[in-house]
Parts: C-alpha cells; structure tokens; sequence
C-alpha cells in the first residue's frame, strides 16, 4: 500500500535534511500511531516495520510508547517462574 501527502517544497527539504528517509519516517509514525491505538499489535508492528520483536521495543521507546513494555523487574519474575516451571 501506498500513502502520499503533498509539503511544501521548503519544508520538505528541511525536514530530509532533519530526519533522512521521509518516507521510512512516516511509515514508522504511522504504525507506531496505530499500534498507540491498540489497531495493531506488537508483532504485527515488528511485521510491518521488517523487524525483529526485540527492534521494536527500540521503536517504541524512542516513540515515547513504553506503557506495556516490561521492566526489568518484571522480566526478572518471569525468568523466576518459568525457571520453576521447568524445574532448573
């Protein structure tokens, strides 16, 4: 799927100037935004953006979306109980 929108010859040169690939930019923004809205999930998300699970957790955090990542404290329960669960 293609989306396009029209800018301003000047704004656009100053924002490639800025931020690099406009396109890869807004491809980025959008799906963060529709992730943000709970349109997709996580794993879609990585899908869409061509990367792994682990890379969009580091999108997400540069996108200021944090909310459902888990701490380290949470990660480190999680370890704990599957540790039990398989008896190591």
């Amino acid at each position: 799927m293609t989306i396009s929108f029209d800018l301003p010859a000047e704004i656009e040169e100053q924002l490639r100037r800025e931020l690099g690939d406009l396109n890869q930019v807004a491809k980025e923004s959008a799906l963060v935004e529709l992730y943000r809205q709970g349109n997709l999930s996580h794993g879609l998300l990585a899908q869409c953006l061509g990367i792994s699970r682990y890379e969009t957790d580091g999108v997400l955090k540069r996108h200021n979306v944090t909310e459902d990542l888990i701490t380290v404290e949470e990660f480190d329960e999680q370890m704990t109980f599957l540790r039990k669960l398989t008896g190591e």
